[in-house]
């Protein structure tokens, strides 16, 4: 059998833990997380500085103190949305860890994500679900679930929060950074689909707006001169 991956020992334990993810921004992907440990204590964080962030190609999560645990780099061009993680912060030259990549470009907003580790053969991580929906798994090569995504439910009144707020269930023996990790680039991605959606909703309403305009002009014409074409 073979071990997991692992980024940072100290984020992996012997017992299941249940995290709270924070989104510090709803509008915009990549805008910062904070993650809380069940007893309220602060896990993890991803700093962020405005919208102009969303854009960036290289983020960061750190520790309480502001180490840096893992740094998630975009591949371009990549079609199929390719990002590769550092161990720590990343400095030209350093070699990638392990890369992470959506499998298909159909079918964007569940389409799923393979992570291929790299000088560990055989050693793999699909991730399935719909992020946007804050339903996600994640699976060994051996699909066995090793962390969870999934909406927060308050305990106290039993009701639904908001996707601005998940929770990250996360198996015995799996790195808890190398999953938050996996959050960071799943909201990129699901960033990204989104910006180009709302470009072709742009798009497709422009062409729906001067159709329009055109078939307007045309029924006018025909309104004021009828007969036009029989003097032709």
């Amino acid at each position: 059998m073979k071990e997991e991956f692992v980024v940072q020992e100290e984020y992996v334990s012997g017992e299941e833990r249940n995290l709270t993810v924070l989104k510090t921004s709803r509008f915009f992907a990549g805008d910062g997380f904070t993650v809380y440990d069940c007893k309220g204590q602060l896990v993890f964080r991803v700093d962020s500085y405005g919208p102009d962030a969303r854009d960036k190609d290289e983020l960061v999560l750190m520790d309480p103190q502001g180490r840096c645990l893992l740094t998630v780099k975009r591949k371009r061009p990549s079609l199929h949305q390719r990002w590769e993680g550092f161990k720590g912060e990343r400095i030209d030259g350093d070699k990638a860890l392990l890369s992470m990549k959506r499998t298909s470009l159909i079918g964007r907003s569940r389409a799923s994500v393979i992570v291929e580790v790299y000088d560990k053969p055989g050693v793999e991580y699909h991730i399935e679900g719909c992020f946007s929906q804050r339903c996600c798994k994640i699976y060994n090569a051996a699909k066995k679930l090793m962390a969870e995504i999934r909406r927060k439910v308050d305990s106290t009144t039993s009701v639904m929060l908001g996707k601005e707020v998940f929770s990250l269930c996360v198996k015995p023996g799996f790195d808890g950074a190398l999953a938050m990790g996996l959050v960071l680039v799943l909201d990129q991605i699901n960033g990204t689909d989104e910006i180009q959606l709302q470009r072709f909703n742009h798009y497709f309403l422009n062409v729906r707006n001067e159709i329009e305009r055109q078939l307007q002009s045309q029924c006018l014409n025909w309104a004021l001169f009828p007969f036009s074409s029989d003097f032709n």
